[in-house]
Formats: structure tokens, sequence, C-alpha cells
């Protein structure tokens, strides 16, 4: 029997003392835990119960804070959740070897993604330089400092969330090959730089098209992140990437193409991997 299966029976038994039996029936049965944090769907049912649920869901599963699932929008991809129990938002959550310190209250961390995580520290190689122009907290350019041994340039607009991406970096211990800017990935100044470069940004992510070609060195690999509309699946988002990559004088080969999530029903995140060649 699995944790999950032993822990859902434990959370009925304590609450069917307490809500009625038609609400005890749609508890939430899913839920998504990142470190000592948990994210957890309520239902409009259940609302007036919400705070009592969510403390029954942390003493079970032994978190500190509990909140209640909200929507991530904005430039910088925040979060909007309430806090249902607890007070403390700020955690490390440790995968595959990685330690990723952040605030699951404002900065977005999708377990969804953690095949493309655990996919970068793969792909990387030792010594070579990689540009991470949506570096986040360092959610895919960490595994690549710290299993693949690349050197890496992460940069950041968010000064919030800038915060962590310098604390994870001193956490996984990778000063030495791993360094990070604050600024708009457009200002950056470093051109035919990257053995590889990261676009993991969506919606907008063709806009930064032209700034990655500047960065990228001939024969370089992007790795290009974007959301697309089932119905134009499976010649985008490669078809926007070569036709930008024309327009700015270089050609653009296809080498590998990935579903990472469903964004929204009849979208994708995807992911192509594009080797770029210039003239």
């Amino acid at each position: 029997m699995t944790k999950t299966q032993l822990i859902k029976p434990r959370i009925r038994e304590i609450l069917s003392r307490e809500l009625p039996e038609e609400l005890v029936k749609i508890l939430p049965k899913h839920w998504v835990r990142i470190g000592d944090v948990l994210i957890l769907p309520i239902r409009p049912e259940l609302e007036p119960y919400r705070h009592r649920i969510a403390e029954v869901y942390a003493e079970v599963l032994g978190v500190k804070t509990v909140l209640r699932k909200g929507r991530i929008g904005g430039e910088f991809r925040e979060t909007n959740y309430e806090i249902l129990y607890g007070n403390d938002t700020v955690t490390v959550h440790v995968e595959n070897g990685v330690k990723y310190k952040l605030d699951v209250a404002r900065i977005m961390f999708s377990p969804a993604n953690v095949k493309e995580r655990v996919r970068m520290a793969r792909v990387a190689r030792p010594g070579e330089l990689v540009v991470d122009m949506f570096a986040g907290i360092g959610h895919l350019s960490l595994p690549m400092a710290v299993h693949g041994k690349a050197r890496v340039i992460a940069i950041e607009k968010s000064p919030y969330t800038f915060r962590f991406l310098v604390e994870n970096i001193e956490l996984n211990r990778v000063q030495d090959r791993m360094t990070a800017y604050n600024l708009d990935n457009r200002d950056f100044p470093g051109e035919d730089i990257a053995d590889r470069v990261i676009m993991g940004y969506v919606v907008t992510t063709h806009e930064f098209i032209p700034k990655a070609l500047s960065i990228a060195k001939d024969g370089a690999v992007i790795h290009y992140h974007n959301t697309v509309p089932e119905r134009l699946m499976p010649d985008e988002p490669f078809r926007t990437f070569r036709d930008i990559a024309r327009e700015h004088g270089c050609e653009a080969e296809k080498l590998n193409e990935l579903v990472i999530k469903r964004y929204a029903p009849g979208v994708w995140h995807v992911v192509v991997d594009v080797r770029v060649f210039k003239k």
C-alpha cells in the first residue's frame, strides 16, 4: 500500500467527525507538495471548512503551510495563492539531488515539469557555456550546473525571484561555474558566446528569439519553450522559430520536440530543441 493510500483514510477519519458525509466524499484526493508546503485544491462546497481541512492535511502530511490553489500569471509568472494554514511559505524543495529554495506563495514551481528538469541534467556537457534567459530560481539550469558540470549564466529579471536564484547557487555549491544576472535578458551584452541557450518561458517566448540567436554560437542548441494550440501542432512551435531565425540570417534544425504538459484547454506547453546555424 502506498503512503498516499494510507494518508487519505486517516484524513477522512478525522474530518468525518466534523463534516457532513457528502462533504467528506469530495475532500481533495490529490495535492501538490513543494518542500514542506502543500498546495491544496478546495472545491466551493468546502469553502466554510477550508481552514480546518487545511489544518488536518497539514498535520497528517507533516507540512508547515497549506496554500489554496490559485492562478499563475503576469510577466514574472507569479502565483496567487491563499494561505489556509501556517504563515511561512518559503521552503527548500529537493528533486533529483538539486535543492530549490523558493517562496511557493509568490514563485511558480511546477512539479509537472520534473521530467524536463531531469532531462536538462542529462543534456548538459562539462565545460560548455549555457545561457539561461529566463532562469527563475534556477529551475532548468541548476541541474545543468550540478549534474552536467556545465558553466551557466543565469539571467532573471524579477528582483524577488533573483534573490532565491543567488541562494540556490550557493545552496548547491556551484558558485564556481554558475553566475546570476538580475536584468532583462534583452539587455544582456554577450554575443556569440553560448554553446546552449535555455528559453524556459511561455506565451510570448517567440518575441525573444532574436536575442537568443545573438547570444548563441554558430551550431549552438537552443531549448525553445512555448505554448501552442493543439490545432497548430506538430508544425508549431518550430515553424515560428525557423521563420524568425531566417529573418535574422540563421538556419534552424529541429533535433527534438517534447510536450511538457497541458497549459489550458486545447493548449500545450511544448519544448523544441533546435540547432542554429549562422550564415
